[in-house]
């Protein structure tokens, strides 16, 4: 596919952001290049592929040049100089945050954790990407900006709801890019864009404003085309705000891990859906994917087993904590008649079930993190695949019912959310492509504070895999 109209030639895809940084800190190329040079990919890309809601030209511009004379000066930061781009479900100052809703909204006086701690490593935030209507489905697509699309296939979605970074960092419009992810949206669109997407232990990326988000679903993570800049950008944007509700149990170093090797690990196999009362099952292409990497992961010495973890009833704990975030934001927006039908349905069910049934749900996850991580007494890492389908076309949720909408999605993404309820860790690393040439994933999962050794693995098999060579055409 081509990512620019007809006519125009497309600028060259960014180098990686281990690679940007390097040559930045070398004096190789200077800050203002490699930004010039990144909107000018924004914009080729933009009428096609439509990753970005806001684009801050004069600000980045601006930005820049302060850091090509930081750079002369001798100063050296782990991403000074560097474009990225974040979510737009997270606050830059002078910037509005729509999170995927029609309306004005009012510009942000103060960056948000996360983007306050890149622009500490030196980081320019070059704009804000795409995301669906407060971030609920898998499809970035939506009447406030339209459809954002897949730059392996312009007919088919990026996935969600973190599609507007993936498409970003998949086109090599930016060379990383921050999403979140609630019950898959940097898992699910990592998997659909050939994308390392990592979903780090809950409370490793502040979500401040919020001290925790959609009742603690919700985390900010990172997209990145290899593990070793996923790492980068990972530590850039973690630590805490004072007033954040969640707290690892330590500190972890993502680039230090990347650099060990993993040793020899026990990996659980599995294909075993979580209960949800909806019809769904595994796409015969996606299984040999995952299969095809479990036995490349054998190849390294590891041991694959086939095991399922025990889910129970998890289901029952994330709908009142999903359905109450959505209440949460709707009831910030400039123009509640603007959101979608299925959005005021879910702000309906999150009110029925905010009281005693939200609160039995946070009480329900430390029984379900004993019942569930009792497979880590016996293996290292859980293997699975990110998602039950290839990607959907364009317009597979749309004009649908909430109903309708709940049980497609469920079908296609069945494995992510589950890790959600747990706030534990997960990895989506590219698992191959289907025979029309669309990317699959599979996600490593671990217990409580194992980024370390899901990036240890991923880049072992990233190594063996060879994926970061493969770009969409």
């Amino acid at each position: 596919m081509s990512v620019t109209p007809s006519g125009t030639k497309a600028p060259a895809v960014s180098s990686g952001l281990v690679e940007t940084a390097r040559a930045l800190a070398e004096g190789a190329v200077g800050a203002r290049r490699l930004t010039e040079e990144a909107l000018e990919r924004i914009a080729a890309a933009q009428p096609v592929l439509n990753a970005f809601r806001i684009v801050r030209t004069e600000a980045a511009l601006a930005v820049a040049d302060a850091a090509d004379r930081r750079l002369a000066a001798g100063e050296r930061l782990p991403l000074l100089g560097v474009p990225v781009a974040v979510k737009d479900d997270m606050d830059v100052a002078g910037e509005p945050t729509a999170f995927g809703c029609a309306g004005g909204f009012p510009p942000k006086t103060a960056d948000s954790e996360a983007v306050r701690r890149l622009r500490a490593a030196g980081a320019i935030v070059i704009g804000k990407t795409q995301t669906p209507e407060l971030g609920q489905w898998p499809c970035t697509e939506g009447p406030a900006f339209g459809d954002t699309r897949n730059p392996w296939n312009p007919a088919y979605t990026p996935g969600g709801s973190s599609g507007g970074s993936a498409a970003a960092v998949a086109a090599g419009l930016v060379p990383a890019a921050l999403g979140s992810d609630g019950a898959g949206s940097v898992r699910i669109p990592a998997a659909w864009t050939h994308l390392v997407g990592v979903k780090p232990q809950r409370g490793r990326v502040s979500t401040w404003p919020e001290p925790e988000s959609f009742h603690g679903l919700t985390v900010n993570g990172v997209l990145a085309r290899s593990v070793a800049d996923a790492a980068l950008l990972l530590d850039a944007a973690s630590g805490r705000h004072p007033e954040d509700r969640h707290r690892p149990a330590a500190p972890v170093s993502a680039v230090e891990a990347v650099r060990r090797p993993p040793g020899r690990l026990r990996i659980a196999l599995s294909f075993g859906m979580a209960f949800t009362a909806t019809p769904k099952s595994l796409d015969p292409e996606v299984r040999s994917a995952v299969e095809r990497l479990a036995g490349r992961l054998e190849s390294l010495g590891h041991e694959v087993v086939p095991e399922d973890p025990r889910y129970g009833r998890i289901g029952l704990a994330f709908v009142p904590r999903a359905t109450g975030g959505v209440r949460d934001w709707a009831s910030r927006v400039p123009d509640p008649g603007l959101l979608d039908p299925r959005t005021h349905g879910a702000v309906r069910t999150g009110r029925i079930l905010g009281g005693l049934p939200l609160r039995a749900s946070r009480r329900a996850e430390t029984l379900l993190r004993r019942r569930i991580g009792e497979i880590f007494g016996r293996f290292d890492v859980v293997l699975t695949p990110t998602t039950a389908t290839p990607p959907l076309r364009i317009g597979a949720l749309a004009g649908l019912g909430a109903m309708a909408t709940h049980r497609a999605m469920i079908a296609a993404c069945p494995y992510a959310w589950t890790w959600n309820v747990l706030g534990w860790p997960g990895v989506n690393v590219p698992a191959g492509f289907t025979s029309a040439g669309l990317p699959l994933g599979a996600q490593l999962l671990g217990p409580a504070d194992s980024e370390p050794l899901l990036l240890s693995l991923a880049a072992q098999a990233e190594a063996a895999e060879a994926w970061t060579s493969h770009w969409p055409t």
